[in-house]
């Protein structure tokens, strides 16, 4: 199978031009799926239990006759956990920890704060977490167990009382792993139901189903338009697009660890983007020639020339100072620095998802066990939006406890700007409490 690899220097003119057009990328708002979801979320909304029954067993081809039947118990979670080969156990028990370890960090940092002014003023900031999250879990296909993991530890860490996990299972067909995961993680309820209903069921709510204040988790392209159009009655982690990695590399780093490096990402979907940038254009060849040895090697060799054809590049740069500055525009959900002295460079990093440094962090530890969170900004978005976090399951609340001689300051401030933007009943609050109050503007 052979497979096409552009190479792009970034000295040619055009350059800027090229590696644009090979950035850019836009979700196609498929009508007939924006129409499908848009009734279904109406269905749900108006009919609750009945539409989610209606549409799991025609979509996911079971027969239930209500929706007990889509509640697992967490006796079967254990179980599920219980009966798992003891290294895959101890690996997924590992890295929840890990997970758990470097999430109460974030918490610890989130720590809400007061301080008192002269006057006697109390100004601050109240952190609390969202009461309830709902998690969307692939089912069918795809297995991750790993999402399971990222999406639920924080929202503990955060403190959410709730958490209720939804999965597709087709066929009726549950995946040990995945609830074994849950019962790691600490999920509240998990429902085996999936699509665009599930979501609307964790939005609006239904006889079974409570509503949630937040929805997080990736899912298909009826997903992604199901959570686009809830976003308001429910907060969302984000919309993610298809994965990326970028690598950074001097020249040192063997150049089958970086094909395969590549490979990791490549091999997720036919639109995941791997790209490589490079001062020595010898070096740029042996990992051309690594990608076209290991290539048959890989089970998804198909989906991975897909991808490199379509969306990926060796990008020759004059030094790694360049490479750091396209780096920055390219914003990648994965950036690993490949070098001798990887946090020089780390240093000009402004933009990335997650950023990995040095030959041995390579991007799929951090998808699994490294700790820090594997839901990242994708499609440039990286530029303003954060990693899944703490923060993500948690809001904030100002308190403003203004003493009397505050608001003799404060008051005149405030009733000052309020007249200039013509709201008296503003500024006449604010008046009413200054001593000796009665005069009032005209």
């Amino acid at each position: 199978m052979s497979i096409r690899i552009r190479t792009l220097d970034s000295t040619q003119d055009g350059f800027q031009q090229q590696l644009h057009a090979l950035l850019a990328f836009e979700a196609e708002t498929d009508d007939a799926i924006e129409s499908s979801v848009a009734a279904i979320l109406r269905d749900v909304k108006a009919r609750g239990d009945a539409a989610v029954l209606e549409y799991t067993n025609r979509f996911d081809r079971v027969g239930a006759t209500g929706m007990a039947a889509f509640e697992v118990p967490q006796e079967e979670l254990q179980a599920a956990l219980d009966g798992l080969p003891q290294a895959q156990r101890g690996a997924l028990q590992t890295a929840a920890e890990r997970i758990r370890v470097f999430h109460e960090r974030q918490k610890h940092e989130l720590n809400g704060f007061t301080y008192t002014e002269p006057d006697g003023t109390v100004l601050g900031q109240r952190v609390t977490p969202l009461d309830r999250v709902g998690i969307y879990v692939p089912g069918g296909k795809a297995t991750y167990p790993s999402s399971v993991l990222m999406n639920a530890i924080p929202a503990k860490v955060a403190g959410v009382k709730d958490i209720v996990m939804v999965v597709p299972t087709p066929d009726g067909v549950k995946n040990r792993i995945v609830l074994a995961a849950a019962a790691i993680a600490g999920v509240t309820r998990v429902i085996t139901i999936g699509g665009a209903q599930a979501v609307g069921a964790l939005a609006y709510g239904t006889e079974t189903i409570p509503a949630v204040d937040k929805i997080v988790g990736p899912g298909n392209a009826y997903v992604a338009a199901a959570k686009r159009r809830v976003f308001g009655t429910v907060g969302i982690d984000m919309i993610a697009g298809p994965s990326e990695i970028l690598v950074l590399c001097d020249g040192t780093t063997d150049p089958d660890w970086v094909a395969m490096d590549l490979f990791s990402q490549a091999e997720h979907d036919e639109l995941a983007q791997a790209i490589l940038l490079c001062p020595d254009a010898d070096y740029i060849a042996q990992v051309e020639a690594s990608i076209h040895k290991l290539l048959p090697t890989m089970t998804r060799r198909e989906t991975i020339v897909t991808s490199f054809s379509d969306r990926g590049a060796l990008i020759k740069v004059r030094d790694m100072a360049e490479a750091c500055a396209i780096a920055n525009d390219i914003a990648a959900e994965h950036l690993e620095i490949s070098a001798e002295n990887p946090r020089q460079w780390a240093d000009r990093i402004r933009h990335a998802g997650a950023i990995f440094l040095g030959r041995f962090s390579s991007e799929s530890l951090g998808d699994y066990c490294c700790g820090p969170n594997h839901v990242l900004p994708t499609s440039r978005t990286a530029r303003f939006s954060s990693p899944l976090g703490v923060y993500d399951f948690q809001k904030r609340s100002s308190i403003i406890e203004v003493s009397e001689a505050g608001a003799q300051t404060l008051g005149k401030i405030a009733a000052e700007i309020a007249y200039g933007e013509g709201l008296q009943a503003h500024a006449r609050s604010a008046e009413l409490r200054l001593r000796g109050a009665g005069i009032e503007r005209p």
